[in-house]
This record gives structure tokens, sequence and C-alpha cells, in this order.
């Protein structure tokens, strides 16, 4: 073997024979560089020394073999020095520490240059082990007579770690570069073949219900940097947690409930818009993936229901984006949860609650971007309450005329979400919607006018949808009414103009008169 560099830094002693000297076995070679490596000589040398000494230990583990690498772990200790030579390796090729007060402080190009570079180095020293730890595992003897247990024993090493490493480099981010990535994507799925899984999820949480996955592992390393005080400091370390959070899904994740919610409603509580966003899509993946009844424990729901309706108050739209469809998901949980009040009044549901507190917040919004958010999340709200929408009818009525009234841009997004939430609310509370008839008719009718009239630049098809929502509205509330919109459109179509806005009130004057007696729709669970 040809000799390196850093093999002279070292005081070794190395094998005796004729012909070229070998190389001393791993297990006094590791240690040593890790003691060289870590000693205050190589920090006062900086960067550039240990980079080249990475480089080397590098060459080092290309030259030698599986044998010369594992050959000593019958007593564990060369699995122990690897460990700490992953973990040391990592530390080296993380990302600058943000010592900020408020973290997320902006990082010169330079800095994430030189934080790749380093990655680049140490995913080349971690890739020669894999590779070296999936070869003793394909040989049916290596030094140790169990092949299957070292390589088991090596994993439970240095899988968290390393998993960590690949993720953090993997990720298209602003630290991220080509090189980089390309190298920790091999290495993650290096690491996937030496668990002897397919998939990152299969990884995570085992091939099957019954096998344990490496989910625990790697929540075990990630939990000193995911508290109060450390989690902002490093900008890697929560999509790291929000990545591998959702890889683990039911029945897995619910066996994991009290490693990932904490560290979810700390995103979710952060300052910060985009830390939000991630808390919240975190919590959303729990509430879908996580049994009920383990959510309803310890008053868990109740506190994940608390800090989604504080974000009901935020004017992002993106936030109030995510947040609507979980809490939507989280509703139906809160009105089955055991110890409930089964007498309480209806104003006490949660699903009403919200959705009064939407409606609030949707009446005087003047951001279309908001109204957009909000008109697209109403219908599902709607089907929600079934039936029950007939206590919100005189403020959801208020909010759909108001909605309907606004041109909200060339695609038209609110008016025709609207359309859609007033389409539904006709089809549960159909009995009382005659009350509202004089006042829902007008407003279509005006959206008709306007549509048709509309000089700017909303595509044709977009113009279809809305007269064909509008007319679909217009039989509802004819049949609803029992013909009542017949008869006071009568004096209508005899004065309209417009061939598309006459073909429409033709459909609504050739509809069959006929009652509307649907199947009572019943609220969703």
């Amino acid at each position: 073997m040809e000799q390196h560099s850093l093999l002279n830094s070292l005081q070794l002693t190395l094998p005796g024979g004729q012909g070229v000297p070998e190389y001393p076995p791993a297990e006094q070679v590791l240690p040593q560089f890790l003691q060289l490596f870590s000693s205050v000589g190589a920090q006062q040398a900086g960067s550039k020394a240990k980079a080249g000494m990475v480089r080397d230990l590098f060459a080092i583990l290309e030259a030698g073999d599986c044998q010369w690498l594992l050959g000593g772990c019958q007593g564990n200790s060369t699995l122990v020095v690897l460990r700490d030579l992953v973990v040391a390796l990592s530390i080296h090729a993380a990302l600058p520490q943000q010592e900020h007060e408020g973290g997320e402080l902006p990082y010169k190009d330079s800095s994430y240059t030189a934080a790749a570079d380093r990655a680049a180095d140490v995913s080349l020293v971690f890739q020669s082990i894999l590779d070296k730890v999936a070869t003793a595992k394909g040989l049916e003897e290596l030094g140790c007579k169990v092949v299957d247990s070292a390589v088991g024993s090596f994993l439970h090493q240095v899988a968290g770690p390393m998993y960590i490493f690949a993720v953090t480099h993997g990720a298209d981010k602003p630290w991220s570069r080509p090189r980089t990535q390309s190298l920790a994507q091999e290495l993650l799925e290096s690491l996937l073949h030496v668990g002897g899984c397919q998939s990152v999820p299969e990884f995570l949480r085992g091939a099957t219900e019954d096998e344990e996955g490496w989910f625990t592992v790697v929540m075990q390393c990630l939990k000193p940097e995911l508290t109060k005080e450390t989690w902002q400091r490093n900008p890697a370390t929560k999509h790291v947690f929000s990545w591998t959070l959702q890889q683990v899904t039911r029945p897995w994740l619910g066996l994991h409930l009290e490693k990932v919610l904490p560290p979810s409603l700390l995103l979710s509580d952060d300052y910060r818009v985009e830390n939000k966003i991630l808390g919240v899509q975190c919590l959303h993946h729990i509430i879908c993936n996580v049994p009920g009844a383990d959510l309803c424990q310890f008053n868990r729901a109740q506190v994940v229901h608390h800090a989604l309706s504080n974000h009901l108050y935020s004017k992002d739209a993106q936030l109030i984006q995510v947040v609507l469809p979980c809490l939507l998901d989280l509703l139906p949980i809160l009105e089955k949860a055991p110890g409930q009040p089964s007498h309480r009044l209806p104003s006490a549901v949660p699903s009403d609650k919200v959705l009064r507190l939407v409606l609030t917040h949707m009446e005087p919004e003047h951001q279309l971007a908001l109204r957009r958010v909000y008109a697209k999340n109403l219908p599902a709200f709607v089907e929600r309450l079934g039936i029950q929408i007939a206590r919100h009818l005189k403020r959801l009525q208020r909010v759909i005329v108001g909605y309907l009234e606004v041109n909200d841009g060339p695609e038209e997004t609110a008016r025709l979400a609207m359309l859609e939430t007033l389409k539904r609310t006709i089809q549960h509370a159909w009995p009382r919607m005659t009350c509202h008839l004089a006042v829902l008719l007008e407003a279509l009718l005006r959206l008709m006018w306007d549509t048709v009239t509309d000089q700017s630049s909303t595509p044709e098809p977009v113009i279809a949808a809305l007269l064909q929502g509008a007319t679909e509205c217009l039989l509802l509330l004819d049949r609803c009414s029992h013909g009542q919109v017949k008869v006071l459109l009568q004096g209508v179509q005899l004065s309209c103009q417009d061939d598309r806005l006459k073909e429409c009130l033709r459909k609504v004057e050739e509809e069959p008169a006929e009652s509307f007696a649907p199947t009572e729709p019943k609220r969703k669970s």
C-alpha cells in the first residue's frame, strides 16, 4: 500500500515484513486519527489542514479492504471508533452555527460554499465505509464469524448521524451544491442498501408493522438539536425533522407521538411565517397519521387546536392555506373525543366556533390573495357541518354576496369557489333557503351580467364556468323554492340582450317543476 502524509503524523507501529509496508490495522489508525483531528494543533491549523486530513483518510480507506476495516469487530472497539469518527466528521461538515438570538440570519454564499466543500469530502469517506460494510455483508465469512451481527452493530452505531448528514446535504436548500447533493443522495442510497431497505420510509419504520425501524435512533440523535434553546442554531435541523417525520405514516407514527409532537408545536409557535408553515405541515401529518384516540389522550388534540386557532388571526395567505385544511382534519377528532359533554349548546361545537371565526375574518377582508384562500376552503367547511350550516346562514349569505361582487382576477378563483359554496349550502340547508331567495337571486343575476359584459382579460373557459356555476345555483334555488325563481325571472329574459345570458335563463325557465327533496345529508365524521 502507498504511504500517505497522514500516516506519518500518527504514532503507529507498522507491521513487520518485506516488500511494500502495509497499513497498521484500523483499530490503530482510526483512534489516532480522531485524536489528531480533534487536537488543539489541528484546530489552530485551520479548515484547510483538516480538509487535507479528511482527504488522506479517504485515500487510506480506499486502499484498505473490508477485512482491514472490520477485522477487529469482535471486541466492538472498532465499531465504537467508527461511530466517533462519523460524529466527528459530521460536526466538521456541519453548517455555520447561528448564534443570533433570533436565528435564521442570512449567511454569505461563501460560508455555505465552504460547508458544501467539507460535506463533499466527508461524503466520500462515509461512502467508502459503507461500501466496505456492504462488501462484508455479502461475504459468507469475515474476520467476525457472524457478519450480519457485525453489520447490525455497525448500523446501531452510525445509522442515526449518517442518515442526518445525508438528508441535510442531499436536500435542495440554500446551503446545497450540485456535487454535494449528488454525493449525499448516493450516500443515503448506500445506507438503505446496507440496512436491507428499499426506501427511506421502510428504513425509518421497518419493513413490517412488527419490525422496528431506525426512526427512534434518528430522533434520539436529533433530540438535542430540537429543544427550545437549540433548534434555531442549525438551519438544517427543522428541515431534517420535518422531512423525516413525513416519511413515517400510519400505523407506525402513533408509536412515536411523544417524540414528534413537541418539536412540531415548537416550529408552529415561532414568529417567522416560514417556520409556522413548516410546523403546521408537521402537525397536519401527525393528525392524519396518528389514531384519534392517541391524540385525545392527555388533551393533546386540544393543545393542537389551540395552536392552530391562533394562526387564524394571521394575515398571511400562505399560512392560512395550510392552517384551514389542518383544522378541518382535526375537528372530527375533537368532536369525537371521549369525555366531551353530550348536552352542550350547538355554539360550543368546535366546527361552529372555527367557521364563525373564519366568516368573521372573511367578511371585511380586502386582500385578494387571502380572499382566494378563504373562499377555496369554505366549501369543505359547509360539507363538514352539513345541515348544521343553517345556523350560520345569515353571516354566510353576507360573505357569499360580498365575494360574488368582486372580480378577483383572470382566474376568478374566489368567485368560482363561492358559487361552489352556495351550491353546497343550498343542497344541505334547502328548507331554509326560501328566506334568502331575493338576496341570492339578485347577487347571482348581477354576477352573470358582470361576467357577460366583462371587458377584461378573463379567459373564455372561466367565463363559461362562472355562468355554469351561477345557473346551477339558480336551478337549485328554484327547486327548493317550488318554482319561485321562474316567476321572478319572467320579465328578465325578455329584456336580456346577451345570447349567453339568455341561454342560461332559458335553462332555468325550462327546468321541470319539482320539489327539492334530496336525502338529508349526514354530518361528516
